[in-house]
């Protein structure tokens, strides 16, 4: 009697999946397939463990399994701190102008059920620390330590003062299991495939990795409370069509990019899905080689010459035709995102007759189409990557326009690699680039400063008075302070002009109808996924 019952109870059970339209792989959440959520990626990371990841993709699948230790509030700024809100830390505390104390959540552990102490957060400052996992973050962290006080309470502490340290304390480091790494040699990480070492304290865990197809996680089950999301499928193509051509044929939910306007017009006119707006954390710019190591460059060491191709670029135009709708022009060196953005007068408006003028008085004479200056002709040209369309499409565009101003420019194209190579080397005369901002202004240093030099600032452009601007802006103790110091050193960059700003954009995030709640971070598009619901009466597609 007690077997008939058992069976009757299986076939109860079964019945009840085959009801809610869902099929049971593994011991996972109720109908944890009906909310399943697919991503279609451009392109698969080489790795996913925090430290060693160098691109989005992999950051967005570590961030949903490793945690730190506070995050920032999306438009909060990086040196108020009461931006930041708990994650592993539940609570923490400034003890003096060098170190701040946090306590752990309780109760914190590891998706293999060991506790989660300060121990663990130590160690995983040191080895982001350690040069030999190149970690992208190393630099900010130069000098940090992490102590644990006792199990619970972990110190951060810092070399110096700066009004930036809890934003460095949270923002970088992803902590990992001491008990599963601690036992890796550092030399080994890059070469570990074992999923069985991807174990975090986050509301998601590595279920499968298929190489060169997919990655999957699971949500944790021992949290609460529990995603509605259940399960996340990322689904690797090897270029943004590839990527678009999943959304459209329903094979996939999310797409953090829809590139083009023909492109969300494909996805709009599909109503199992909707666009979400949300502004680009990237800026484009035409950079200026203004110097080398033999000296200025002959033309665009000039001054006069930088600052009136700038007048003779229609940049808002050129935004809205070339990068589409909602693009901006950039405020500064930055995207709109940044919390300093909008300090400083920017670049002068788009002005023809005032840039003839200005090479004029520089003594760039007209002589018939073109305009000379000591038997040599005004000329540069463009080095664009060829597999960006939009920065081909742009550097024609200046093409046209310095024509008519007298200028002879020529647009050289090249493979990425070759591109990167050549900006290393100093090897062009200008160049169209992008950056992604993080939070922090910091990147600014290594762009533009002379510090920048040999790292991100490729144009070798060098201004003391910029310089000692930004110092001044990132040692400040206060948010007016900082700020008052931003707008005078961004309005020296912005008259000394090594640079052509030129666009901001806004993207275009394809989302499955079925999907409620989602707000996007533009630094992290999906953070707070497992904040999101599930429609499942929706039905699962696939």
């Amino acid at each position: 009697m007690r077997l008939h019952h058992a069976t009757l109870a299986r076939s109860l059970s079964t019945l009840a999946l085959l009801l809610a339209g869902c099929t049971s792989e593994r011991a996972v959440p109720p109908c944890a397939t009906c909310a399943t959520v697919q991503v279609a990626a451009v392109r698969e990371p080489p790795f996913v463990l925090p430290p060693l990841v160098q691109e989005t993709v992999g950051r967005d699948i570590g961030d949903r399994v490793f945690e730190r230790l506070a995050t920032l509030t999306p438009g909060a700024t990086t040196i108020d701190a009461t931006g930041f809100r708990p994650a592993l830390a539940e609570r923490w505390e400034r003890v003096d102008s060098l170190t701040w104390r946090f306590a752990l959540r309780r109760g914190a552990r590891w998706h293999d059920g060991r506790p989660l102490t300060a121990d663990d957060v130590a160690f995983s400052f040191e080895a982001y620390a350690d040069t030999t996992l190149a970690a992208m973050a190393a630099p900010a962290l130069e000098g940090v330590r992490a102590v644990s006080v006792d199990s619970a309470t972990v110190e951060v502490r810092f070399p110096r003062p700066g009004a930036e340290q809890l934003y460095d304390a949270t923002a970088h480091v992803r902590v990992l299991p001491r008990h599963i790494w601690g036992r890796v040699p550092r030399g080994e990480w890059m070469a570990d495939t074992s999923l069985a070492r991807l174990v975090g304290s986050g509301p998601y865990r590595v279920q499968s990795w298929l190489r060169g197809q997919s990655l999957t996680l699971d949500a944790d089950t021992t949290r609460r409370p529990l995603p509605e999301v259940h399960r996340l499928v990322w689904r690797f193509t090897a270029d943004p069509e590839a990527a678009l051509n999943l959304v459209l044929a329903h094979e996939a939910d999310l797409l953090e990019t829809v590139l083009g306007d023909e492109a969300a017009a494909r996805v709009a006119a599909d109503t199992s899905y909707r666009l979400v707006r949300y502004p680009a954390a990237v800026f484009g710019f035409l950079g200026f080689r203004v110097a080398g190591e033999k000296g200025a460059h002959p033309v665009l060491g000039d001054r006069a010459v930088r600052q009136a191709l700038t007048l003779a670029t229609d940049r808002a135009a050129l935004a809205r035709a070339l990068v589409g709708e909602g693009a901006t022009v950039p405020p500064g060196p930055m995207s709109r995102l940044l919390w300093i953005a909008g300090e400083g007068a920017g670049a002068p408006p788009y002005d023809t007759a005032a840039a003839a003028a200005q090479l004029e008085q520089a003594g760039w004479k007209r002589e018939g189409a073109r305009r000379v200056k000591a038997n040599r002709p005004l000329a540069l040209d463009i080095l664009v990557p060829s597999t960006s369309t939009v920065r081909k499409r742009y550097a024609e565009a200046l093409q046209a326009a310095w024509r008519l101003l007298g200028v002879e420019a020529t647009v050289t194209a090249v493979d990425f690699p070759v591109f990167q190579q050549r900006l290393a080397e100093g090897r062009f005369d200008s160049y169209i680039g992008a950056y992604l901002d993080e939070p922090s202004p910091r990147g600014i240093v290594e762009q533009w400063t002379t510090r920048g030099i040999g790292a991100l600032n490729h144009g070798h452009w060098s201004n003391p008075a910029f310089d000692a601007g930004v110092d001044s802006a990132l040692a400040a103790p206060d948010l007016a302070t900082a700020r008052r110091y931003w707008r005078v050193a961004l309005d020296t960059l912005a008259a000394d002009a090594p640079a052509i700003l030129l666009y901001t954009p806004e993207q275009r995030a394809a989302v499955q109808r079925r999907l409620g709640g989602v707000r996007i971070n533009p630094y992290s598009w999906l953070e707070g996924v497992e904040k999101w619901t599930v429609d499942v009466r929706a039905g699962d597609r696939r």
